[in-house]
């Protein structure tokens, strides 16, 4: 057991994995962030609807998973170790008291070091033929006006295999598909670049937009549609 990650299903090689990087809001007891109960259940904590998801497409899909078990909040698991947003002491425009101050070292010794060693070594000992990073988006940012219209968002670097495959697919299932939207992986997209991208592996990396995942008739049916299109996305790649 690791209070950083969590792990289901077995990979198999040549087959499909799922990342979920900000799928949990658990902010261990002895850290305490300093803000009120309700924004764990925000955006800024948690990429709604991606552990629920994430697990469907363990349980159900054949398609095993690594997911997060702490709040990005705590420590963001998809930031750069050097990365002032780590620890954010302001997430869209909300303080972050307890994070002031916070012992960088510490967080990344007690979780991001341990969840991307995990994944080197689930990644490695799988080779999977496609990953699936799965994040969700608000539909508005509290510091912005600015409209997200996109039902899911295609992110990548430089790496598009997987990306120019998928877009066109998610867009004959009557979506409005972001590419590269609603933020770009060419300025936020760590655990890629460090697990697929640096080691020539194809990802795929989805951003769902939070209003469309808050049950479990959504949650079923996403991790149903995304299956489908990761299956078609490794064939294609193969």
């Amino acid at each position: 057991m690791s209070e950083a990650f969590r792990q289901l299903g077995t990979p198999s090689p040549g087959g499909i994995v799922c990342t979920a990087d900000h799928a949990s809001n658990a902010v261990p007891a002895d850290i305490d962030l300093g803000i009120p109960a309700h924004l764990l259940h925000e955006h800024i904590a948690v990429d709604i609807g991606t552990k629920a998801i994430a697990e469907l497409l363990a349980e159900r899909h054949a398609i095993p998973a690594h997911i997060a078990a702490v709040s990005r909040l705590v420590c963001d698991l998809n930031r750069e170790e050097t990365a002032p947003g780590l620890a954010p002491e302001a997430s869209d425009g909300h303080p972050i008291p307890g994070n002031v101050g916070a012992d960088r070292e510490a967080r990344l010794a007690r979780f991001h070091q341990p969840y991307h060693t995990a994944l080197a070594d689930w990644l490695a000992a799988a080779q999977p033929a496609l990953i699936l990073s799965l994040h969700s988006f608000t539909p508005r940012l509290a510091t912005s006006d600015a409209a997200r219209p996109w039902q899911v968002g295609v992110l990548y670097n430089q790496d598009e295999r997987a990306a120019r495959i998928a877009i066109p697919l998610l867009a004959a299932e009557g979506l409005n598909v972001g590419d590269n939207l609603p933020y770009s992986g060419r300025d936020l997209n760590y655990t890629m670049n460090r697990h697929a991208e640096a080691e020539g592996r194809a990802y795929l990396g989805i951003e769902l937009r939070q209003d469309l995942v808050r049950d479990f008739v959504d949650h079923a049916r996403w991790a149903a549609l995304l299956a489908k299109i990761s299956q078609r996305v490794a064939s294609e790649l193969s």
